[in-house]
């Protein structure tokens, strides 16, 4: 039933012409960085694609999976319900969190009231849903996380969500008020990894193209988790990475590691798990299965055979 839902809807470009250069979006941090650049470093079998990337913030990266703007891009998980007509969910380039994940800071000693005001990453990340069902009164506004930390040390909020490296160190004058895993945990009573980003690709690419475009993403984590050294001093030395090695080091073994080269089945279910906490809490206007959203990578198999 999956099958013949994707041949459907690609189906009409399969025999037509094809597209061979793909225009890849992620982010500027550590771990998508460090998840793509084994395909800049010519280290992966690209398969006859040609890939341009482009680095942007995930709330822009969102806001442009919306319009349909990339090939292929990295997303947060909680935005794929409204994209899921346009594009696939990837097995590969996740990032999750275990005991782990983005954090409510605020002054130190600080109050919070009912509706205190909270900055936020983006309006579809993963964190702002959860962070929307946990404090459903709170007055949000939306910042480029590098600037979540300063508006709250200036007072312009009471508190806001970091995310990213900014997690692994913020200001003295700044605690931890919840972690955003906690307020999952308390949802979900259950023991899932905490979806954060994934990647999603262009439902009208061929097919069998798309799933080419799987199969590199997949061997370049692959590579990257296995070369970390190596790849990550190239980073470092080309000044394409925030933190310094150490923190870099840290991030990695975060949120760029075994579990990143494709979705094991208890991550798929903590997605799904994700998805229903959004209808439920009425984000969402459908329930969906990631499973069923994935590329169909077995009809390159039955097609070649």
């Amino acid at each position: 039933m999956v099958f013949m839902f994707f041949v459907v809807k690609w189906g009409t470009l399969i025999k037509g012409g094809i597209l061979k250069t793909l225009h890849i979006a992620h982010s500027p941090d550590a771990d998508d960085i460090f998840m793509y650049y084994a395909i800049k470093f010519g280290w992966a079998d690209t398969k006859n694609l040609k890939f341009i990337n482009t680095a942007l913030d995930i709330q822009t990266l969102n806001e442009n999976a919306i319009k349909g703007v990339y090939d292929a891009t990295a997303i947060s998980f909680a935005l794929y319900p409204f994209i899921k007509d346009d594009y696939a969910l990837l097995r590969t380039a996740v990032s999750f969190g275990k005991g782990y994940g983005p954090k409510l800071i605020k002054k130190n000693g600080a109050k919070l009231k009912r509706n205190f005001k909270v900055a936020l990453s983006g309006e579809h990340t993963t964190n702002a849903l959860l962070f929307k069902i946990a404090y459903p009164e709170a007055r949000v506004i939306y910042k480029n996380f590098l600037e979540i930390e300063g508006s709250v040390l200036s007072g312009e909020v009471d508190a806001g969500v970091l995310i990213h490296e900014s997690i692994l160190e913020f200001n003295s004058l700044l605690e931890v008020e919840r972690e955003i895993w906690e307020i999952w945990t308390s949802l979900t009573k259950e023991d899932l990894p905490l979806p954060l980003g994934g990647m999603a690709i262009r439902r009208s690419l061929p097919l069998t193209r798309a799933i080419n475009c799987e199969e590199v993403l997949i061997d370049a984590v692959k590579i990257a988790v296995k070369q970390k050294k190596q790849l990550s001093k190239m980073l470092m030395e080309r000044d394409l990475i925030r933190v310094d090695a150490e923190k870099l080091d840290i991030y990695l073994e975060l949120y760029a590691n075994e579990t990143s080269i494709t979705m094991s089945e208890i991550q798929l279910h903590a997605v799904d798990k994700l998805f229903e906490l959004g209808y439920n809490y009425g984000f969402y206007g459908d329930k969906i299965c990631a499973k069923e959203l994935l590329i169909p990578n077995e009809y390159k198999e039955i097609r070649y055979s």
